[in-house]
């Protein structure tokens, strides 16, 4: 019934009951019986109210393809062959494949899970349905398992009509498919997963149909959902290595106007650490930081303040005292100039721009991208930590409580150490008293503390006048950090090899 008809059948309606009351008839009878009827036609088994309002196995049309995704080769290659099972069933029997029912895509936010089956409903021909998870629980009985067998219902009857079967995307699948038991006062979650259970067995349906799940909590779900047969693959779609930062990269920079300085293989070793979101959501900030400066071209600048605001957030309006703007530039530079120390050329840029919960900050970028730390790398990003607050040891004679952040992270690297085998404990089991663990993590702390202050003694000149630099431009690039550091312990070799060549000998 068309909308126009349903609007005057209730004008209608709504008239002759004020026309009935207006001539003495009592109309409440008629109002409680109608009520009644909607109530228990809506209400009674089988109908469900509340999954009328929502597009659950709704045809999805997305104009996204696989070329579109950038960094995930893998995850691409694993989806396209399941997918090309359904679309060249003759090779498949031919090999005697048994076609894939379906695959769990498992990764981080961000990555790509939701573009990948985007983009396998651009690929294949099959019909392509889509649902969230949260949609199938409800506070009534029976829903989620009816919404489950419409869904897997509707999907049969558009594969039996395309002759190519019929794909099913549901995202966020851990709140479906959460282990049994967890929710002891309302089986409601379990029944909704076991009927999942069944249909995806298909005991007696003959059309193909693929499952494709998303899902970044895949600790969570029920082993039934996971084993062969049901979930035949499970993909990590991981974050992006380098070259996969620099494909995306030049997917979202594509259609915008760069300026010349913008560098995107270096911007991608910068961007370590990001998934596809944050690279996308970093290219946008990058424009609109041109838009304010009024610039036609986005430039090296607009990409590292972008940098900035997507890691710590916007750009923050209080201004510290002026004793607590030197302490964090001190602090900063004690950060940079230990962070070139253990990884030569590894710092962008530093920063005392109050941002988010941070009052200062280092960036950092590995030269490449690394899986795997050996006991001297876990030993200097230690120091890293520490050189922040011994730095404002140096110049003050104190320290703040700037420095716990950086404390609890030296602490979680010493603790990684020792459960590791990297420490003098030697290999040691996870049941290691806390007594024991905490001396060794102390031990190591302390033992890189000692060599950290003796480093920064002899930088106490350079480091001040870093942070005088700082609290004027309120930022410095890694390259020029860099220039001036290396002219400072260039000076003061020089300094100390006229000092030794000057020096008596015995025999003089």
């Amino acid at each position: 019934m068309s909308k126009i008809w349903k609007e005057v059948l209730l004008g209608g309606a709504v008239a002759a009951l004020f026309f009935l009351s207006q001539a003495g008839i009592n109309i409440w009878p008629v109002i409680v019986v109608v009520g009644g009827i909607i109530f228990f036609y809506y209400f009674m088994p089988g109908k469900d109210l509340i999954g009328s309002k929502i597009g659950i196995g709704k045809p999805a049309t997305s104009k996204i393809t696989f070329l579109d995704i950038g960094g995930q080769e893998v995850a691409k290659r694993e989806l396209k062959e399941a997918l090309d099972f359904a679309l060249d069933k003759e090779r498949t029997e031919v090999l005697g494949i048994r076609p894939l029912k379906g695959i769990l895509l498992s990764g981080p936010p961000g990555t790509g899970k939701t573009l990948l089956a985007k983009a396998a409903a651009n690929y294949t021909g099959s019909a392509f349905l889509h649902a969230s998870g949260s949609e199938f629980v409800e506070m009534y009985a029976g829903v989620g398992a009816k919404r489950i067998r419409d869904l897997f219902d509707k999907a049969r009857s558009l594969a039996r009509e395309n002759k190519k079967g019929a794909v099913i995307f549901i995202d966020e699948i851990e709140v479906l498919c959460g282990a049994r038991g967890r929710h002891a006062s309302h089986l409601e979650y379990d029944q909704t997963l076991n009927q999942l259970l069944v249909e995806m067995d298909g005991i007696s349906s003959q059309e193909q149909i693929l499952i494709i799940g998303a899902t970044n909590r895949i600790d969570i779900l029920d082993p039934a959902i996971l084993r062969p047969g049901r979930f035949d693959r499970i993909v990590r779609v991981d974050l992006p290595d380098k070259a996969g930062r620099l494909h995306i990269l030049k997917i979202h920079t594509k259609e915008k106007p760069l300026a010349s300085d913008v560098d995107l293989t270096e911007l991608a070793r910068e961007c370590y650490g990001f998934s596809g979101a944050h690279i996308e959501s970093l290219v946008n900030e990058a424009a609109i930081n041109a838009h304010r400066r009024n610039e036609l071209q986005i430039s090296w600048r607009d990409f590292s303040d972008a940098q900035e605001k997507v890691m710590l957030g916007e750009k923050l309006d209080r201004k510290p005292p002026e004793e607590e703007l030197n302490r964090v530039a001190v602090h900063e530079v004690g950060h940079a100039i230990f962070g070139e120390f253990e990884k030569p050329r590894s710092v962008s840029s530093v920063t005392i721009v109050p941002r988010g919960q941070a009052l200062g900050f280092v960036r950092q970028a590995p030269v490449e991208d690394k899986y795997l730390y050996t006991k001297d790398e876990l030993l200097g990003q230690i120091r890293v930590a520490l050189a922040g607050a011994y730095s404002e040891d140096l110049v003050f004679g104190s320290m703040s409580t700037g420095s716990q952040n950086d404390f609890s992270q030296a602490s979680r690297l010493a603790k990684t150490m020792v459960l590791a085998g990297l420490s003098s404990l030697g290999i040691v089991a996870e049941e290691l008293g806390q007594d024991v663990l905490n001396k060794e993590i102390m031990r190591i702390i302390n033992q890189e503390g000692v060599y950290v202050k003796k480093e920064l003694a002899s930088l106490k000149e350079f480091i001040v006048k870093i942070a005088e630099y700082l609290k004027d431009k309120e930022r410095i690039e890694g390259e020029k950090f860099r220039q001036i550091l290396n002219k400072h312990l260039n000076t003061e070799a020089n300094k100390e090899k006229i000092a030794n060549d000057n020096r008596p000998t015995a025999a003089s």
